[in-house]
């Protein structure tokens, strides 16, 4: 087939493009901004990306035109395209529907969903197998740097999806995961958020429990038994086989990573109150070894003993924009991080405390550079956890956005640190190169691209 993917940028629909290039059709797609790093990595799969929505890129009845067009949930009606494919009655489809009619029939899917953690747990869970001999096919909200792709289709029936509860299209309100029918459910955790579509909580588990439904009663779910809003979950219904995930160490049943280094680099797995060994690796916090003991769990449910999991782990790198060093400038370091929520927030900077407080780094301060961004957090539904969120910081610099409706200059009054608002980029980049000094640890937190401040931090610092 000719298949034409409007929102091709976004990294769902970017993986999704590999996919289908790699099962052999034509793929084009467009984007109203095409950029990198998908830009690169679909150029570089010989995928024709187009700029902007003018229709003229359908081509004309009988001439051109696309066999399939699979929209994005980023587009929505008015949107040219959208309106030229309604007209025309050309044949459209949503990227979770594409996945689930093209490439996930007759596969052993293995789910990651959560509020947070998705990328990072699925990206684990693929090198584990990736690592084993497996050779698992996997679509992925961010590059894994073990791949160095965000999709792929494998040599396997084995396919991991990082499981994205955000809706399906404007004409399928679903959550994107109901489409996948996982035989392995991981659900990390679950919070509110994505206020642009979800009421409040209930709505969210709704289709959680729609997900859970789907799993056969021979697939597993996988939940840690200690959070609330997934144990609500559950009790509405789950006919799959169960394992559970604790926070704090419990010895009857179930996992447990008990911590050897305070900031998590080292720590022991253990299931059923047994150790399976300890795993010392690259990545840092609590959070990370919550992701890294489901991954672990995932794996063993398709036959990966847990000592071969932990070892694929130790050479586990974290993907793109998950805590990243981006380098080390004048003894500064200098992180990129994909929090946008106050609890990812929270937990990336709990590791980091721990990581600064120890060796060279005892002295160092740890600095924030923030920009809320995303829907949820621009709506002001955290506007009152934000300032308590980053208390493990010395002191915080945040962006204010035109298009963030809150003040947050008189939201953080309340902190316990030092934090200034800022509307200009060029200012929080002077402060920062004021304050830093040999020994920090400056960490920048956005899920977009917060106008290229990362370089230009950089570049400023050096």
């Amino acid at each position: 087939m000719h298949v034409h993917i409007l929102g091709i940028c976004g990294t769902f629909m970017g993986g999704l493009a590999l996919l289908a290039r790699g099962m052999g059709h034509k793929v084009t797609g467009s984007d109203a901004n095409v950029y990198p790093p998908m830009s690169t990595q679909l150029e570089q799969q010989g995928i024709e990306l187009i700029q902007g929505f003018d229709p003229v890129q359908l081509g004309k009845e009988g001439e051109n035109q696309p066999d399939l067009v699979v929209i994005g949930n980023a587009m929505s009606r008015g949107n040219p395209c959208v309106e030229a494919v309604l007209n025309r009655g050309i044949k459209y489809t949503s990227g979770p529907q594409f996945l689930s009619e093209y490439i996930l029939p007759e596969r052993w899917v293995l789910a990651v969903s959560g509020t947070h953690g998705k990328t990072s747990t699925s990206s684990m869970l693929a090198w584990v197998l990736e690592y084993c001999g497996y050779e698992p096919g996997f679509l992925i909200g961010g590059v894994p740097q073990n791949f160095g792709v965000s999709a792929r289709l494998g040599n396997s029936p084995f396919f991991v999806v990082e499981a994205d509860e955000y809706d399906s299209a404007f004409f399928d309100k679903r959550s994107k995961f109901v489409h996948y029918r996982p035989r392995t459910l991981v659900i990390n955790n679950l919070e509110f958020d994505h206020a642009d579509i979800f009421a409040d909580l209930a709505a969210i588990q709704r289709q959680f429990n729609h997900v859970i439904r789907t799993v056969p009663s021979e697939g597993k779910v996988i939940w840690p038994a200690e959070v609330e809003a997934v144990k609500q979950v559950i009790e509405l219904g789950c006919w799959s086989e169960q394992e559970h995930f604790y926070a704090t160490e419990h010895s009857a049943t179930g996992w447990y990573g008990k911590t050897i280094a305070a900031d998590g680099h080292e720590f022991e797995v253990k299931f059923n109150g047994e150790s399976q060994g300890i795993l010392n690796w690259g990545l840092i916090g609590q959070h990370n070894i919550e992701n890294a003991i489901m991954a672990i769990a995932a794996a063993r449910h398709v036959g990966v003993a847990p000592s071969h999991a932990i070892e694929a782990l130790s050479q586990f790198a974290p993907p793109k924009r998950r805590l990243e060093l981006l380098d080390t400038v004048n003894g500064i370091a200098v992180y990129d991080d994909f929090a946008h929520h106050p609890t990812a927030i929270e937990t990336t900077l709990q590791g980091l405390r721990a990581k600064v407080g120890e060796g060279d780094l005892a002295t160092g301060k740890l600095i924030v550079v923030l920009e809320p961004r995303s829907n949820t957090m621009k709506s002001g539904v955290h506007k009152d956890t934000l300032a308590a969120s980053m208390a493990l910081a010395d002191c915080a610099f945040l962006y204010q956005a035109d298009n963030v409706g809150w003040d947050l200059k008189a939201n953080m009054a309340s902190a316990s640190i030092p934090v200034a608002v800022f509307t200009d980029i060029d200012a929080i980049i002077a402060q920062v190169k004021a304050q830093a000094q040999s020994g920090d640890t400056v960490v920048i937190m956005s899920n977009g691209g917060f106008h290229g401040i990362h370089q230009q931090l950089i570049n400023a610092l050096k």
